[in-house]
């Protein structure tokens, strides 16, 4: 069952361990703080890698290609169109979930593994 407390943090894109420092340097900006402000948590020891990104490639594409298809079983438009349509809500769509889905992977990662964080 998912933890709603560990998913409204991720959204909030706070510190996994004190849920009140921010995980991010600014609010446009994907680097990690090295450590919490808060509670001293070192962020910089997270390994997430590119879970975050992947597991967006895979829901974009599951969402987007259906809706592409339908959308041109249904109106037809010149390519250009989907071009520019799917495109703008792909990228709309990454740059509104990458962060938070990012923080979520850490909060799963440091509730699983809590130890790992310690350097």
């Amino acid at each position: 069952m998912m933890d709603i407390g560990l998913l409204r943090q991720s959204l909030r894109c706070r510190c996994p361990r004190c849920s009140t420092g921010p995980l991010y340097r600014s609010r446009f900006d994907l680097r990690l703080n090295d450590v919490c402000g808060t509670c001293g948590l070192h962020l910089a020891a997270n390994d997430n890698g590119d879970g975050p990104a992947v597991f967006l490639i895979f829901v974009l594409g599951a969402l987007l290609v259906p809706l592409a298809v339908a959308f041109e079983i249904a109106v037809a438009p010149p390519l250009w169109v989907h071009g520019i349509l799917w495109g703008c809500v792909a990228f709309g769509i990454t740059l509104g979930a990458l962060r938070p889905l990012k923080s979520f992977i850490i909060a799963l990662q440091f509730k699983h593994r809590p130890g790992d964080w310690s350097k």
